[in-house]
């Protein structure tokens, strides 16, 4: 199995605060990995150091076997890694198409970018009904639909997703999370930072566990799920 991702000794730093501590993990190419812990555990840092959002201090990323610790974050998109931030973060002023329009930014290839925004439409039928409204008036599910929409306008081989859950009601959730296996089935590689440990666990296939910093744990997912330290800690066991 090829690796995408590949974390050694990465350290990251918020002034003189030591956000990661030496992490090491991989994502494989076809898997979704998930990367769990508890509130400022350091799992949005892990993506936004991924990113290049982040400077790392010490250690390595490659990316399909590229070096791109101290790549600019444009160029590490343009090299297929998208991240789909915690909060969604879409331009609530501006209207779903256009939002979708700008995922595309890297793009130079207008006639195929009319084609996805119409996949993305195919994928998530209610955006296509709310195309020509600001998105901010969309629901927090379909705001998360917007910005997973708007990710996949850039093509990525490598998503990252950061707190796809967050805020939103259970049903919504499940939803969420069967587009998001839908999305790995049709070959793209995930790495998914969530606090809802058991829904992760539940589709990914490997998983990480962050303590302040830390990498304490790494298995199969379904082992972390029957691990009774993770149940204890983080599956309300």
């Amino acid at each position: 199995m090829k690796r995408v991702l590949e974390l050694t000794e990465v350290y990251a730093n918020y002034g003189h605060i030591q956000a990661l501590k030496g992490i090491s993990l991989t994502v494989n190419e076809g898997e979704i990995v998930a990367l769990i812990g508890a509130n400022g555990a350091g799992k949005s840092t892990a993506l936004n150091t991924i990113s290049g959002i982040v400077r790392a201090a010490k250690g390595k990323i490659l990316y399909k076997g590229n070096d791109i610790t101290k790549s600019p974050a444009h160029l590490i998109v343009r090299g297929g890694i998208v991240q789909v931030p915690e909060g969604r973060a879409i331009l609530k002023t501006l209207k779903v198409i256009e939002n979708l329009e700008l995922g595309a930014f890297i793009r130079k290839d207008p006639l195929q970018i009319k084609k996805d925004i119409e996949e993305v439409f195919d994928r998530f039928p209610i955006l296509k009904k709310r195309a020509n409204q600001p998105a901010g008036t969309l629901s927090g599910g379909e705001q998360q639909m917007l910005a997973i929409g708007r990710a996949l306008m850039a093509r990525p081989k490598l998503l990252l997703l950061d707190e796809p859950s967050m805020g939103l009601a259970p049903l919504v959730v499940k939803e969420i999370f069967n587009i998001i296996q839908e999305i790995n089935k049709n070959g793209t590689s995930i790495l998914v930072v969530e606090q809802n440990a058991r829904m992760a666990l539940k589709i990914s296939h490997r998983g990480y566990v962050l303590e302040t910093g830390s990498i304490v744990l790494g298995d199969s997912s379904a082992d972390l799920l029957n691990n009774k330290k993770v149940i204890e800690a983080y599956l309300g066991g």
